[in-house]
């Protein structure tokens, strides 16, 4: 199971990190098309702004994954043995069933309420852009179950 977690990491940190490159490269070609040619490019904002939102919805799973989001550590650093576990599993399964109502179940019914709909510029099916939602949802589910078993076998 700690195998399959470490090629996810992986393979979402290199996918997050192939999404910037190419969302730097076009965001640098649409300033040198606008400046220096004076004949800006049509598709760039566009193909920028759906990357950005790839790459955020995958980059907050990546952070969960790793338990790198953001976090009061505060009361946590401060609870040992049994009430910080029980902290750990009540954090952890909150966020699992936010994510279970407000990632996939609105992430579902966002992208069944955009199909059929086409981006004006690149004619993407914006079911496309909006799967990034129930995309993430479903890989912090899979990370929070992870977690929330990780965190029963703490032993502090």
């Amino acid at each position: 199971m700690k195998k399959v977690k470490q090629f996810v990491d992986t393979l979402l940190a290199y996918v997050n990190s192939a999404l910037l490159i190419i969302m730097t490269a076009l965001v640098l070609w649409q300033v040198f098309t606008r400046y220096v040619l004076k004949n800006p490019s049509t598709f760039t904002e566009e193909l920028v702004i759906i990357i950005l939102i790839w790459t955020s919805f995958l980059g907050a799973a990546y952070a969960f994954g790793t338990r790198q989001h953001m976090s009061l550590i505060f009361l946590k650093e401060k609870l040992s043995g049994i009430k910080k576990k029980i902290l750990c599993v009540f954090i952890d399964s909150s966020v699992l069933i936010f994510t279970i109502f407000i990632l996939v179940m609105g992430g579902q019914q966002i992208t069944t309420g955009v199909a059929g709909m086409r981006t004006p510029i690149l004619n993407i099916p914006k079911s496309y852009i909006y799967s990034s939602i129930l995309v993430s949802g479903v890989l912090i589910i899979l990370y929070q179950i992870y977690n929330i078993i990780e965190d029963f076998k703490m032993n502090d």
